[in-house]
């Protein structure tokens, strides 16, 4: 699969270049400092993921956010992998607005991890998703003291649904919990009734029930 990167600082740049390239299952396509770069990048080669900093030139603001939306809309199949070093909540809840499929949010510290980066680009690049622990913790804290949605959850369907708002298959989240994955499969759809979520179509409920957990737990 194809990947291109973003990173506005050089150093870390070539490092995750030699971590793609490090990965045999991986091709990388480019790399780019800035936001017209990498836009010129992923029109030359339509890479399969997109691996970039959220603050790029020419603003350092949100370069990394506002292209995985318009990526969204023209490009549906093009995953984005956010890169932050703040685990900065309303920017993942900006990022998944428009659902969870095809993106995440890792910290810059996680890249390190070289197998941690690449298999964060291998499930977005499959339709999954990937947020950081630490960007979920700090959306549980700023949203503790509001009236939650999940009140009528059960502890273990918490579970479930945290499992799940990181992006794992019912298997992966029933190997993670010790159970089996036809448990997995009864909360999941009590987790979806009672959020109201029963006539959806799976993947759509998968979506909803994640964003109903970033922004109420």
């Amino acid at each position: 699969m194809s990947v291109v990167l973003a990173e506005d600082n050089a150093l870390l740049r070539h490092g995750l270049v030699r971590l793609v390239e490090a990965d045999a299952d991986l091709t990388l396509a480019g790399s780019a400092g800035d936001l017209p770069t990498l836009l010129d990048l992923v029109e030359k080669h339509d890479p399969d993921v997109v691996v970039t900093d959220i603050r790029m030139p020419p603003t350092n603001t949100d370069e990394g956010i506002a292209l995985a939306a318009q990526l969204r809309t023209s490009r549906p199949q093009t995953g984005v992998l956010l890169l932050s070093q703040y685990a900065e909540a309303a920017y993942a809840l900006r990022l998944l607005a428009n659902g969870t499929a095809r993106r995440g949010y890792l910290l810059k510290e996680r890249v390190a991890d070289g197998d941690e980066l690449t298999d964060a680009i291998r499930r977005v690049a499959e339709g999954g998703s990937v947020i950081d622990p630490i960007v979920i913790e700090g959306l549980v804290a700023a949203n503790r003291a509001a009236p939650s949605e999940l009140d009528a959850l059960t502890p273990r369907e918490l579970e479930v649904l945290g499992e799940m708002a990181q992006g794992k298959s019912n298997a992966s989240i029933a190997a993670a919990l010790v159970l089996s994955e036809r448990a997995i499969e009864k909360h999941t759809n009590s987790i979806f009734s009672k959020l109201g979520l029963s006539e959806e179509r799976d993947l759509n409920r998968r979506v909803s029930a994640v964003l109903v957990y970033l922004q109420n737990r």
